[in-house]
């Protein structure tokens, strides 16, 4: 056969749908990889401290697992114990295991940093919305009260709302959510102004779809992207605010554990003892390196303007 009747080679071209686009994009950022594997084990490490997971008789608790522990218990005699092959992170001034109270530690900072977030991004990214959709008076009578949120920092504000409501993991949920929300309805509202000045959502209201509906589906849906990213994010500076407050003494009641008030009870021991403050200090290093890492990457992957 001469070479002017062989049949025609196209080349074959393997498509990869949108979402092996952005598992690939991700798993190529290392720090993304990397800040994923630290959230996960932070979790793990949460969800594996007992057995609360099994059904257990009435009246009976949970067994550590993980936490090894129970991490309340308290051993006077033995008080500020080095790490050694019982205790791996050493005992505290009453005589509690470090390890353990990490670990449970871990479930306090979790369920006040995603509720907290879930809370303001929700609250924010409702008012930023509805103010960028409808404008007017509307949009500056919200937009002002979220300007004013804003010029205040995040203790102070998380200060002020705990002075009213007193402390506790829910009052501090709360609070922390009340912080967050002006940042979300910011973003939120910025980008609500861009999107509903495309041709779909002037259609839309051309056809007379009702504001709820295209908010809904048409609003939201196109924004949520950036909401993920910065509710992410934001995870790890709910985090850092709420081993502030604990510092203070406006955390969870004792005797229950928070990472903020163990580094405050190891702070008169640091010289002779710096394990008690040190590891709580590290857990929290590590959960908000892994949120922030984490953050970074689902913007890299979610943002259009950086996937071309």
């Amino acid at each position: 056969m001469s070479q002017a009747t062989q049949p025609l080679q196209i080349p074959v071209v393997k498509l990869r749908s949108q979402k092996q686009r952005m598992w690939q994009t991700f798993i190529r950022n290392r720090p993304a990889v990397l800040g994923l594997i630290l959230v996960i084990l932070v979790v793990l490490t949460a969800f594996f401290a007992d057995n609360w997971f099994i059904a257990l008789p009435q009246g009976k608790e949970p067994t550590p697992l993980l936490a090894l522990f129970n991490p309340t218990k308290q051993d006077t005699r033995n008080r500020l114990v080095a790490p050694n092959n019982e205790h791996i992170m050493g005992l505290d001034s009453y005589g509690r295991d470090t390890w353990a109270r990490i670990v449970y530690g871990a479930r306090v900072s979790l369920l006040v940093g995603i509720g907290s977030v879930f809370l303001g991004g929700t609250l924010g990214t409702i008012l930023g919305v509805v103010a960028g959709y409808l404008g007017g008076k509307v949009e500056n009578s919200i937009m002002r009260v979220v300007d004013i949120l804003m010029a205040f920092p995040s203790l102070i504000m998380g200060l002020m709302v705990l002075a009213v409501l007193g402390s506790g993991l829910g009052k501090m949920v709360l609070a922390i959510g009340i912080v967050l929300s002006p940042t979300f309805a910011r973003v939120a509202h910025s980008a609500t102004l861009t999107v509903k000045e495309n041709e779909y959502v002037d259609a839309a209201r051309a056809i007379g779809v009702s504001k709820f509906n295209i908010l809904r589906r048409h609003i939201l849906v196109n924004i949520v992207s950036e909401i993920v990213v910065l509710g992410s994010i934001w995870t790890a500076t709910a985090i850092r605010v709420e081993a502030n407050l604990s510092f203070i003494g406006l955390g969870v009641s004792p005797p229950t554990s928070a990472w903020g008030s163990m580094i405050r009870d190891g702070t008169a021991h640091l010289s002779y003892a710096p394990w008690v403050s040190l590891f709580p200090g590290l857990a929290i290093l590590i959960t908000v390196l892994g949120f922030n890492l984490l953050g970074d990457g689902l913007r890299d992957v979610l943002d259009p303007r950086l996937q071309q």
